[in-house]
């Protein structure tokens, strides 16, 4: 019988031997390599900034980003994994297209060892089976498929917008990123789950309420998870942790199973990743398609469209609101089509809005849907040196790498006056003279986000419907400029987005 203290003793020796080789890897990884690096904190590496809550996540890969004046590159550690900072749009474009196939894949918080079902999703696949879901999903978000959920859209966009007509108590005021994603909620039930709901009126809905719990990146306890389920996988699987809450994971898997059994047996078909993943599972070549991968994207769908859709939403409202000058400009344009269609939004007439264009290309440069993307170095690939003074760099396979999106976007280098909301950078002169791969606000190559047209399009009709009918204006409560929120993985508010809608005078 081994004594209790010795298995103590052999634990500490154990923990301390593993404390000290993190140190010593940490300590000495880059330099081995003779590569230019940031020196970083044993264990927790370059991310104590937001771990303790110094910097938002954006400011924090700002400062990550104007490290190194002149360096095309550098290394650091995201806790324990080296990473690779890219700063020179040409390496971008090395990365993201000319040399794709040498990092096909993303560094994902969620794989299917951690979760069986929100790993199988487009995001988190790697390699092949990353390559045929994308090659079967991409139908799915042609002009044409965008074209036949116009209306549908169009429906919920319009309920809104009367929503608010009849409560002018509650247009005084109202906080906009809340209100917006009820509006992606009810897009999303019904263009990918064939499930109508308002969530206006139905405020606590099921559909809405699961959507929220499952989608909310501001609580520091799933800060926490995240962090422990993208470092310790096994771990956290052997406790039975998973990415989605229980109740929430149960709900969409008998939702979406729902969906499949009933469009099966009533033949019912939809232009929607549903299902062409069903049309998938039905075909013998060579593409295996499962339950759980239609669960996994179907899922993903939700995820990106309710959250990130309805911040870009509530940022151009913001911005609108702040620039009074922009916002009458872009109701005058849309009056205008609308006029020359009888009042009627039309997929055309939506495509004929450039100022509008302009708004939400200058809002995702101001404020991207993902502060920061990633790439897996799939095979070795040579740099040329990051900077004078130093050699080549071999990276090795299975390096990450991450490209500052946000810390692009607000490079005086490429955009001027960065913090000044200028939707005219956009404009058919402008917006040719904008250095490739400094503006990439759904990524580049063939791992940009596939979804980008949908997302696109319901703000744009959301947005046309709500200016057709309201003035956009700031309130006592407003925080103007942005302050974004500290210990979260997106671009949230500090004192959130409270807006009023005032009624307009002449509508159409």
């Amino acid at each position: 019988m081994v004594p209790v203290a010795a298995i103590l003793g052999y634990c500490l020796a154990a923990i301390f031997v593993f404390a000290l080789y993190t140190i010593i890897y940490q300590y000495t990884y880059w330099k081995r390599r003779k590569m230019l690096h940031l020196e970083s904190v044993p264990i927790i590496g370059n991310n104590y900034p937001i771990l303790f809550g110094i910097d938002s996540f954006p400011m924090h890969a700002q400062k990550m980003y104007k490290k190194f004046s002149g360096a095309r590159y550098y290394g650091c550690f995201d806790f324990r994994k080296p990473v690779v900072i890219i700063k020179d749009p040409n390496l971008i474009k090395t990365i993201c297209v000319k040399n794709f196939d040498d990092f096909t894949d993303h560094l994902t918080f969620v794989t299917e060892e951690m979760d069986p079902i929100a790993g199988r999703n487009i995001f988190s696949l790697k390699g092949k089976r990353w390559k045929d879901l994308r090659s079967t999903l991409t139908p799915s978000y042609t002009a044409a498929r965008m074209k036949l959920l116009f209306e549908l859209i169009d429906e919920c966009a319009r309920n809104f917008s009367q929503y608010f007509l009849e409560n002018p108590e509650f247009a005084k005021s109202f906080e906009a990123k809340e209100v917006f994603t009820r509006y992606t909620n009810d897009v999303i039930a019904t263009a990918a789950f064939g499930v109508k709901v308002d969530s206006m009126k139905d405020q606590e809905n099921e559909f809405f309420m699961h959507g929220k719990a499952s989608t909310t990146f501001t609580s520091k306890l799933l800060i926490l998870k995240m962090v422990l389920l993208r470092n310790f996988p096994r771990l956290m699987r052997l406790f039975g942790a998973t990415f989605l809450p229980r109740s929430s994971d149960k709900f969409f898997k008998k939702l979406i199973n729902e969906a499949v059994t009933l469009r099966r047996e009533k033949g019912i078909t939809r232009p929607d990743t549903i299902q062409l993943l069903m049309q998938a599972m039905d075909k013998e070549d060579g593409v295996y398609v499962t339950m759980d991968d239609i669960l996994g994207n179907a899922f993903i769908f939700f995820l990106a469209g309710f959250d990130t859709s309805s911040s870009l939403m509530a940022f151009i409202a913001l911005e609108l609101a702040a620039n009074p000058d922009i916002q009458e400009k872009l109701q005058q344009e849309v009056d205008l089509q609308l006029e020359k269609n009888d009042g009627k939004l039309t997929y055309e007439a939506l495509s004929d809005m450039k100022y509008l264009d302009m708004v939400v290309s200058e809002t995702l440069r101001k404020y991207p849907p993902a502060p920061i993307t990633n790439r897996v170095c799939t095979r070795d690939h040579v740099f040329s040196p990051p900077m004078q003074g130093y050699p080549e760099y071999r990276m090795e396979k299975d390096t990450v790498i991450m490209i500052p999106i946000y810390a692009l976007h607000r490079d005086p280098q490429y955009f001027p006056e960065p913090e000044k909301f200028d939707p005219e950078r956009f404009n058919e002169e402008n917006k040719s003279k904008i250095e490739a791969y400094t503006y990439m606000p759904f990524g580049h190559g063939p791992r940009q986000c596939i979804g980008n047209r949908f997302a696109l399009m319901e703000t744009k009709i959301l947005m046309v419907h709500a200016l057709r009918k309201f003035t956009i204006k700031l309130t006592e409560k407003t925080v103007f400029p942005v302050e974004f929120i500290k210990l979260s993985f997106n671009l949230g508010a500090v004192g959130k987005f409270w807006l009023q809608f005032e009624e307009r005078k002449k509508v159409n």
